[in-house]
């Protein structure tokens, strides 16, 4: 996530010449808006040390691909991935109703613009999608199963789509894809982060630290779909309280009220034409 500034941002300021939190938000993009906030919220403590306390005070290491059996959410999943697959083939059934990732989260734009990378949000930060959860009970009681989710949804890649090298904005979370819908000609269709390459699998679960740069190529002619799911990185009592600082930032920054604004506009439109 990240990317460069709007070049007009600096001339959307709010009353008295200031830039209100969400115009910083969109001139920096996420990351730097998250090392801003700190920086002007929690006195010169950078997002950088910050990561560093989290990264040691972790319980599972600090790779960059874990071992999935070491996290119930990879069991959990796992174990309920046909019934999540099934209310995936409902979902994609109205794939032409599905917002792209930037009209949901406007800063994705910066890593694709077009409408061929979809998704579908459960929840995120603590804020849940009641509509999509209703639509698909078995993966939301999937999700409940699994302590410290903090971000759910299906993230769906068109044939032939490349997102370029980004990265996660925090060390205190992991990142779990449940392979739910994989191009037969696997081979062509992997991520990359940091020196490790992988390729999904139908029914399995890959967990991998998101804070290292990473890229998706889906260089085959059928689209590709996993369950995302970012869960809190299990820690001693320094990286959780490190932790509930960000979270408590991060919950009242732009980043995420405009993201559920743009959800509930979603699911309104939606409504409306049922």
């Amino acid at each position: 996530m990240g990317g460069g500034a709007d070049p007009g941002a600096q001339a959307r300021v709010g009353e008295r010449g200031v830039p209100t939190w969400r115009e910083r938000y969109r001139e920096l993009g996420p990351r730097r808006f998250a090392r801003w906030l700190l920086l002007k919220r929690v006195g010169r403590l950078p997002v950088r040390a910050l990561d560093a306390l989290m990264a040691r005070s972790s319980l599972v290491g600090t790779p960059i691909l874990f071992d999935p059996r070491a996290f119930r959410c990879a069991a959990e999943l796992e174990a309920a991935w046909p019934a999540i697959r099934r209310e995936l083939d409902a979902v994609l059934e109205t794939r032409a109703q599905l917002p792209a990732f930037h009209e949901i989260q406007p800063d994705q734009y910066r890593i694709n613009p077009d409408r061929r990378w979809n998704v579908f949000f459960f929840e995120g930060l603590g804020r849940r999608s009641r509509r999509n959860r209703a639509l698909c009970p078995e993966t939301a009681r999937a999700l409940d199963r699994v302590a410290g989710v903090e971000l759910a949804f299906f993230s769906i890649l068109a044939p032939g789509l490349h997102i370029p090298r980004h990265s996660g904005i925090t060390k205190a979370l992991i990142r779990c894809h449940l392979g739910l819908k994989v191009p037969r000609d696997a081979g062509k269709c992997f991520m990359q982060i940091g020196r490790e390459r992988f390729h999904w699998e139908e029914g399995r679960a890959v967990v991998f630290d998101d804070t290292h740069p990473h890229e998706v190529w889906n260089d085959t002619d059928e689209e590709r779909v996993v369950l995302l799911v970012d869960v809190e990185r299990p820690m001693r009592w320094p990286g959780r309280l490190a932790w509930r600082s960000v979270r408590a930032l991060l919950r009242a920054s732009p980043f995420v009220r405009d993201g559920w604004r743009n959800q509930r506009d979603w699911e309104e439109r939606i409504a409306a034409r049922q």
